[in-house]
């Protein structure tokens, strides 16, 4: 049968890192692909404890809740954004959704009309592009280096494209692991109050930060309140699984989002929001935090190991100073998409870095995450991927 589905659907596009993982998972593959925490690190014990604390609660715990999520879990994510300089007036101005995934979603929903302009960097969050294209937005890449939007482009697509958005991540970005300086951040939000624009800042990485002694302000963290909205998720620091994100900004927006979540699933998974307020509450979750950084890093420093004996081949990359990946650039006469077959017969796999890109994809480029292997894994991994590059770099 032919089904007359949506015109809209043919916007609809599958993640290059979702197919690679189903190939990957298959065989004996070492996959640096994904963008994974280490599940061998995850607080079951304090998880389990937090979800005992929720049932305690009684048959109230099990109930329907309001759209926005459990006010509890909200009034402590406004403490937690405080001690990062994001100050909102109240749990109005939050919104918990389904990892921060669907707060993109549910902003781009409400935002964008077919042909309306958001400007990103080049390369970007693959899953974000997805959601712009599902709306038919129009996406602009902006200029950039390892300090963030170069300034002077920025300002000339805000006044040539007159953009809806401004969607970035800022601090440890994905793909490419940079953090933009004080100084990009603060002339973003400038040009976006003057030409009346809204940042989408998006925060999966923040905590994971390898240097505490360095200071990343959120762009949230230097706004007035009006135009920033912040998300971020406790993937990353508690378990992928509880699906749970939130998004902080103007209320007359997380409004509207509000009711197209409605419209969406009533509201997220509340029980896992009960659990989350007694984990964060009654377990030492910084210090969770602080153990997957020493880890992390730990793991970081064992791949540029690799990555350095590799630098005479002209393999090229920025050492990351938190978050889970490093971004990698290989001879212009690579192709990393047309690589990766060869990489998997080898028994590692990558992220291709093509699919991260607006347009003009750079097809030398590569994604290595280091968070989810092990030392053994990643010594291993990265050995059998140092003799791809031999074979191809060495002939080049």
């Amino acid at each position: 049968m032919k089904y007359a589905f949506a015109n809209r659907v043919k916007h609809l596009k599958s993640s290059a890192v979702r197919d690679i993982l189903k190939v990957v998972n298959q065989g004996n593959v070492i996959s640096f692909a994904g963008g994974l925490p280490d599940d061998d690190l995850f607080p079951i014990e304090g998880i389990r404890e937090a979800f005992s604390s929720a049932f305690a609660s009684g048959k109230k715990s099990l109930q329907y809740i309001e759209t926005e999520g459990y006010a509890p879990l909200r009034e402590l994510l406004l403490e937690r954004m405080k001690r990062k300089g994001i100050e909102r007036s109240s749990i109005n101005e939050v919104l918990l959704t389904t990892g921060s995934q669907q707060a993109i979603d549910l902003f781009a929903r409400v935002m964008f009309d077919r042909g309306d302009v958001i400007l990103t960097e080049n390369p970007t969050y693959l899953a974000a592009l997805q959601v712009f294209q599902s709306y038919e937005a129009k996406i602009i890449p902006v200029m950039s280096d390892e300090h963030g939007m170069l300034p002077d482009d920025l300002e000339y697509k805000m006044k040539k494209y007159k953009p809806k958005c401004v969607y970035v991540v800022p601090t440890f970005s994905n793909p490419a692991g940079k953090v933009w300086s004080l100084e990009r951040r603060q002339k973003l939000l400038q040009l976006a109050q003057k030409k009346h624009v809204v940042i989408f800042e998006d925060d999966p990485y923040g905590d994971i930060q390898f240097n505490k002694d360095e200071v990343y302000t959120p762009i949230a963290a230097l706004d007035d309140g009006n135009h920033v909205l912040y998300t971020s998720t406790f993937s990353k620091t508690a378990v992928p699984a509880l699906r749970t994100g939130w998004i902080a900004g103007p209320n007359q927006i997380l409004r509207i989002m509000s009711q197209a979540k409605q419209a969406n699933d009533l509201h997220s998974n509340s029980l896992s929001h009960q659990a989350l307020y007694h984990l964060c509450r009654n377990f030492d979750l910084d210090g969770h935090i602080n153990n997957l950084i020493t880890v992390y890093q730990s793991r970081m420093k064992l791949m540029l190991q690799h990555l350095q004996s590799l630098e005479s081949l002209g393999v090229k990359y920025i050492e990351p100073k938190g978050g889970m990946f490093f971004w990698i650039e290989l001879d212009e006469s690579i192709n990393t998409t047309e690589l990766l077959q060869t990489a998997v017969q080898h028994g590692v796999a990558y992220v291709p870095g093509a699919p991260f890109y607006v347009d003009e994809p750079k097809q030398n480029t590569m994604r290595l995450n280091f968070t989810h292997s092990t030392p053994e894994k990643i010594n291993e991994g990265m050995e059998k991927l140092t003799k791809v590059f031999q074979i191809h770099l060495q002939s080049v």
